[in-house]
């Protein structure tokens, strides 16, 4: 039995709901019905056109969007369409026959190398969405749920990976200079998505055996109202600039008596030689401003 879970999120058309999912839905494809009709590949879709009020069904990646006639208001139906999905695919309901909605023209996928601060680091950007929660992984030994992962340290050249959203960080060995191996990079990374390679086995990352080895969500329940706000402040400021540039950075510790904060840096930011400098001029400025006589020192660990 599965372990889906879902959100309901509105859009900018109060007519349309997405329920987004835990996992990947489909291979990189997306998929449009109308009527029940059109939906006969996808049992999933068909299901939902049973309810008098589906308009239309979008399949998209990890997202399922409805369009509804005006005879209900959603607010009166949402949890139950939740419900009925969850239910579905938790025991193992089919959501698209891929083979029989099978086309033959390729998925059109867009990746472009992009520089980070870390002269070791190259990040490869993706148009479409690739993983759900970031992953991290130092040498081939930890790749057991990544294809893509494996794969790349297959390039001698390729030291460490880190994957977050629509995007891959690849951290290189000094053998070789990123003008002679980014193009062979970008190549293999865009081939393998467009033929629907599996990135991560079962669509998001599962827990690892380190914890670093991951960026799950933080707990927040049992930390003090500190290291809550530390948190709070990292998510909202720190992490999508960090993003940006390939990384990641996870609140590891506060100590309340030397007031001390400890990080873990991944991705670009791990070893790199401006990520010091990043977290002195930055990280610990905001957090002293922000929360004045209660910060005195920032640590960062490299994940």
């Amino acid at each position: 039995m599965s372990n889906y879970t879902v959100e309901i999120k509105p859009t900018n058309k109060p007519s349309i709901l997405k329920f987004e999912f835990n996992e990947f839905l489909t291979k990189q494809k997306g998929y449009e019905y109308h009527n029940i009709e059109e939906a006969a590949n996808s049992p999933i879709a068909s299901q939902l056109f049973y309810l008098p009020f589906v308009k239309t069904v979008y399949i998209s990646q990890n997202f399922i969007a409805i369009e509804r006639f005006n005879i209900v208001e959603w607010d009166d139906v949402q949890d139950e369409v939740a419900e009925q999905m969850l239910t579905h695919l938790n025991n193992g309901g089919k959501i698209v026959n891929e083979e029989e909605a099978k086309s033959t023209k390729k998925v059109p996928v867009t990746v472009y190398a992009e520089s980070t601060p870390n002269p070791s680091v190259m990040k490869f950007v993706a148009n479409k969405k690739l993983v759900l929660e970031s992953a991290e992984f130092k040498s081939i030994d930890e790749t057991e749920r990544s294809p893509l992962a494996e794969k790349l340290f297959h390039f001698p050249f390729v030291k460490e990976i880190f994957m977050d959203e629509n995007y891959i960080s690849v951290n290189k060995y000094d053998m070789a200079e990123w003008e002679m191996i980014t193009n062979e990079l970008r190549s293999f990374i865009k081939s393998y998505v467009e033929e629907g390679g599996p990135i991560l086995k079962t669509g998001s990352v599962s827990p690892q055996k380190k914890e670093e080895s991951a960026s799950p969500k933080i707990d927040t329940s049992n930390l003090d109202d500190v290291s809550k706000e530390i948190v709070q402040i990292l998510e909202e400021y720190v992490k999508p600039a960090v993003a940006s540039d390939g990384g990641n950075i996870v609140f590891k510790s506060y100590n309340k008596y030397s007031k001390d904060v400890e990080v873990i840096l991944q991705g670009a930011c791990s070893g790199c030689p401006s990520s010091t400098i990043t977290l002195k001029n930055g990280i610990e400025t905001m957090l002293k401003e922000m929360l004045q006589g209660k910060i005195n020192n920032v640590v960062a660990y490299n994940g």
